[in-house]
């Protein structure tokens, strides 16, 4: 007959309890793309092409978990802040994010990195889809006159992309007149928490592209151009210049 000591028997307990919680761990129901957080006044847009449409400049995984999981639970964590707080819970996004100084400060922080998160992360889908090239119109004009042309602006956005010490985002900025800037944020900041409205931005958090270009940020900044869809930002700066963009 075997007999088990008290220790081996510790010990096949741990081991078996370990065992069940990474499975638990590693077995958590996934959010799909599109679905919508719990309750509350925002909600996760959908993407507006399937997972696969950027690669091979961002791989399938990487957006599903970005935007399934990182942008899902800014979403989730947003609602959560506001469920005591009605009167900033009606407010627009943009508005919400302007106005952070006057929220109370018990949640200021989680309005702060969740509310960024999720407007830039709903302007970065917005942006993307394309096949790169070139702008054209009043974007290409306002382009060469602000920015030094096209590939000047690219050289200047990813050199301030690579400066970002951390995670944070690259962001070109418009104003109503249509001018142009470039500017960064850390963490989840974004330029309508100063007043500013962003035109285009790209997310320089290791989540966005670590399990493809894992710790070689200048080759994904440099990648993920040709993922841009210009007409979509032309919109964007359109509407800039209309006064009615929002996030």
């Amino acid at each position: 007959m075997t007999t088990t000591t008290p220790m081996l028997a510790r010990r096949g307990m741990l081991a078996a309890g370990a065992t069940l919680f990474a499975a638990g761990l590693f077995a958590a129901p996934r959010r799909s793309l599109g679905q919508a957080a719990p309750s509350g006044p925002y909600t996760l847009p959908a993407l507006p092409y399937a997972a696969n449409a950027l690669e091979p400049h961002i791989d399938a995984a990487t957006m599903e978990l970005h935007h399934g999981r990182h942008h899902a639970a800014y979403v989730t964590n947003l609602n959560n802040a506001l469920k005591d707080h009605g009167q900033l819970a009606a407010m627009p996004l943009e508005q919400l994010l302007a106005k952070l100084g006057e929220a109370p400060e018990a949640v200021r922080t989680a309005l702060r990195n969740n509310g960024g998160g999720h407007a830039n992360h709903a302007m970065f889908w917005q942006i993307m889809g394309g096949k790169g090239g070139a702008p054209s119109g009043e974007l290409a004009q306002a382009i060469d006159r602000d920015l030094g042309g096209l590939d000047k602006m690219k050289a200047d956005f990813n050199a301030a992309g690579g400066r970002v010490f951390g995670s944070g985002w690259v962001f070109v900025t418009v104003d109503r007149s249509g001018k142009l800037a470039l500017a960064s944020r850390p963490n989840q900041d974004t330029p309508i928490m100063d007043g500013q409205r962003v035109l285009m931005g790209n997310d320089v958090w290791e989540h966005a592209y670590y399990l493809k270009y894992n710790n070689r940020r200048p080759e994904y900044l440099a990648a993920w151009w040709n993922v841009v869809d210009w007409a979509k930002v032309g919109e964007r700066y359109a509407a800039a210049k209309a006064g009615t963009l929002a996030i």
